[in-house]
């Protein structure tokens, strides 16, 4: 009864030669390679299209959208370099321009409060001049006020690692099931044939 049904599924494909399919499979397999290569050449782009953004101070934000969502869709775009740094995306230019920018705020901030001491005192008493009598009003002044610090700015706001999928359905993807595919139908076309011409001697 077992034999009947393989000798039924033999005479279907028995018409397709079993190089015709291994060929398809290798055509397929060239395939998948280019497309998979495609595929990393574009998350290349992309990616240096963030760190010119990073860079030039440009459109950070959807230059890292773009390269999250291709990324995310598409095998064979993981973003390690194998460089050893990690995360493998890191925006050091926007970092530099933020701790630049926060230690530019506080010089101001505390320029700020200097200037608003030595208004204050010299209000307070317009008949002395800087010395004894001025300086210990601008330090107490400082001191009731505050002085502004620098807050820290976590880097790690600025890294960023995004997981590519084992596989994706675009031509990469689909053209590895098709190899798979036509890789197993070859093979068993080749078996099941060796297999009954086998058993009817």
């Amino acid at each position: 009864m077992y034999k009947k049904y393989l000798h039924h599924f033999w005479t279907r494909i028995r018409p397709i030669k079993t190089w015709y399919l291994l060929a398809a499979c290798l055509l397929f397999a060239v395939i998948h390679v280019a497309a998979l290569r495609g595929n990393y050449v574009r998350m290349n782009e992309l990616r240096n299209t963030v760190y010119a953004a990073d860079k030039s101070n440009g459109n950070i934000e959807q230059a890292l959208q773009e390269l999250r969502a291709y990324v995310g869709s598409h095998m064979n775009t993981n973003l390690d370099t194998g460089n050893g740094v990690y995360p493998p995306v890191q925006l050091k230019y926007t970092y530099e321009r933020l701790v630049s920018a926060e230690a530019e705020r506080v010089k101001a901030a505390n320029s700020k409060i200097y200037t608003d001491a030595q208004k204050y005192c010299e209000r307070l008493d317009p008949n002395s001049f800087y010395g004894r009598e001025r300086v210990p009003c601008i330090q107490k002044y400082i001191k009731a006020q505050g002085t502004a610090t620098v807050k820290s700015i976590p880097d790690a706001l600025y890294k960023f690692d995004f997981v590519s999928p084992r596989w994706s359905p675009d031509m990469a993807g689909w053209s590895l099931v098709l190899t798979l595919t036509l890789l197993v139908l070859g093979l068993t076309r080749f078996m099941l044939g060796y297999w009954l011409k086998s058993g009817s001697k």
